[in-house]
């Protein structure tokens, strides 16, 4: 009986590993938004990652996170590692490649809970209402990946954060477009009053013009 028990596990295991190994070896996972705001925007607060805090779902997992940055403040060679609690995992990112107002290409590798790799890019397009950012993520699925993938959907998963985080982003910059256009109508309503100011102290008095003398003949 024992026998037949062992064995019964035995044909499991295999089928079980079986159809995880005919799972999809590769994973992809994108989202896009538009965003009414200057280019240099939302490619500014994506490009920095001292300004990830500002949008990023993933920091909230953990308050008392630890992170460290290195490499250049900002663009190509720039890292980003955290350590944090059973949610927050541990990890590291780098910007491989940054072309101004066009793409990141973002290497992610985690070490906790489990070790990985992805690539993540984000590209923004210009369109009539202004700029569509588009947030992607791929990589190699290893065997846990495949089994992990059988009972989570990581398209669901990791989609719900790639749209917090395009909303988060639209939000923030599309205000502080606002905010711009605004700073830029005070100044130029403060030049506009200063240089009339300036006109008006520039001009010459106005001589003002006296009575009209009656003329006089010479006895």
């Amino acid at each position: 009986m024992l026998k037949k028990v062992f064995l019964a596990l035995a044909v499991a295991v295999v089928g079980f590993a079986a159809v995880v190994a005919s799972r999809p070896s590769t994973f992809r996972v994108e989202r896009s938004i538009t965003i009414a705001a200057p280019v240099d925007l939302p490619f500014g607060i994506v490009n920095d990652f001292h300004k990830w805090h500002f949008w990023s779902p993933w920091e909230a997992l953990d308050p008392n996170m630890k992170k460290t940055f290195d490499g250049p403040f900002a663009g190509p060679g720039a890292i980003y590692a955290w350590s944090g609690n059973e949610a927050a995992g541990e990890g590291k990112m780098t910007i491989l490649e940054s072309k101004p107002y066009e793409s990141i290409h973002i290497e992610l590798e985690f070490l906790k809970p489990w070790p990985g790799k992805s690539l993540t890019l984000v590209t923004y397009q210009p369109v009539p209402e202004g700029i569509q950012m588009t947030w992607a993520m791929e990589g190699q699925n290893d065997f846990m990946g495949k089994a992990v993938s059988m009972f989570i959907d990581m398209d669901a998963m990791l989609g719900k954060d790639f749209e917090k985080s395009l909303a988060t982003i639209k939000t923030l910059t599309e205000q502080e477009a606002k905010n711009r256009l605004e700073r830029e109508a005070r100044l130029k309503a403060k030049a506009e009053a200063e240089a009339a100011a300036k006109a008006a102290q520039a001009a010459p008095a106005a001589v003002p013009n006296g009575p009209a003398q009656a003329a006089t003949t010479t006895p």
